[in-house]
């Protein structure tokens, strides 16, 4: 008998339209998962029911309008196009479903699908380069919640970040660089969501010199192996010499800062001010957080960013477009789970990380 293995692709979700309701729903999901808003139960029930839900949902559905395709919602169309095309890539015996962990299509349908169609073995693929408790960590949590209602638990591989994969750095730098080519900006700015620095704290084991004013994200090392934010420099690092981009030539600065308690830094938007002070006219902007353009890349940046760059003196800014489901990312993306696949369906080895953990 032929033994499938089931790929299950996960993004961080989307709301299912723009409709106030809709966003409020994907919001309340989203917002009240301890591993988002890491306070007890009570007080993030206060904060999310009492503050943000009443006045967040208008705005933010607002903005998915702006960005919002006849399809649906990009990050899911882009999602469903990368599925689409790994399925002859990857071959029969390999069945693929795409998953949210908030929002529509849900963890829990990806996992039935692929348990339906027979899988023995499933590998988790997180669509998230760097990582982070707020997104890997919690959408292996609520896999591993989902399985464990089962009698039958298949076995399970997480697919670990790829923060600074040769072929993940490869793809990027690859669609990124005809962009930068064509745009010749002044300078590029590398671009991450950013996280409350709480979560830092609670990720590296070992004191954050970086909240202190250090700069321990300058190294990936056994200490600070899942720190966000030093992932994130990892990734600009190998980009940046990928790109041949000199060191004062491009920037790393964090985004999407939600509510009043403090976030990582530098803030892409106090950068994007400061460049434009500096006599920075063409400002490119690139997003390796994000796999595929969504409303904190097309919105955020593309629009809101860019505007704000503009009204400082600058003259353009330009949004590098995410890897969505170019052939590179395609390539990327197979080869690399062949990795987690077994000898049965490549002969291929999984290609390691280029981070030298000390």
């Amino acid at each position: 008998m032929e033994r499938k293995i089931g790929l299950l692709l996960v993004n961080l979700g989307t709301p299912d339209s723009t409709e106030v309701r809709d966003v409020r729903r994907y919001l309340r999901e989203f917002l009240m998962d301890p591993k988002v808003i890491n306070l007890p139960v009570v007080f993030r029930a206060m904060l999310v029911y009492g503050i943000i839900l009443p006045f967040r949902p208008k705005k933010s559905a607002a903005a998915y309008k702006e960005v919002w395709t006849p399809e649906g919602s990009p990050l899911l169309v882009h999602g469903q196009d990368l599925k689409t095309k790994l399925i002859p890539q990857l071959g029969d015996e390999i069945c693929v479903e795409l998953a949210m962990r908030y929002g529509n299509p849900s963890l829990e349908k990806g996992i039935e699908s692929l348990l339906s169609q027979g899988v023995e073995r499933i590998v988790v693929f997180p669509l998230y380069p760097q990582y982070a408790a707020a997104t890997t960590g919690s959408t292996v949590e609520k896999v591993f919640d989902i399985l464990a209602k089962r009698w039958n638990v298949p076995p399970v591989t997480i697919a670990s970040d790829y923060f600074d994969h040769p072929l993940f750095i490869d793809a990027f730098a690859k669609v990124a660089k005809p962009q930068i080519d064509e745009f010749k900006p002044d300078h590029v700015l590398l671009s991450y969501h950013g996280l409350p620095e709480s979560h830092v704290a609670n990720t590296d084991e070992g004191p954050c010199s970086y909240l202190k004013g250090g700069n321990c994200c300058d190294m990936i090392t056994a200490k600070n192996r899942y720190c966000y934010r030093a992932q994130c420099f990892a990734t600009s690092r190998a980009l940046a010499e990928a790109l041949g981009l000199k060191a004062d030539k491009h920037t790393v600065a964090f985004q999407s800062r939600l509510g009043r308690a403090e976030w990582i830094k530098p803030y892409t938007a106090d950068k994007v001010k400061e460049l434009a002070d500096r006599g920075v006219k063409r400002l490119a902007v690139m997003c390796p957080a994000f796999v595929a353009d969504c409303l904190e890349t097309l919105e955020e940046i593309g629009m809101g960013i860019r505007e704000d760059f503009k009204s400082y003196g600058g003259e353009d800014l330009r949004l590098v477009t995410s890897l969505n489901s170019e052939v590179v990312w395609v390539q990327a993306v197979t080869e690399i789970c062949r990795g987690y696949f077994g000898p049965q369906s490549s002969s291929l080895e999984p290609q390691l990380s280029t981070s030298q953990v000390h």
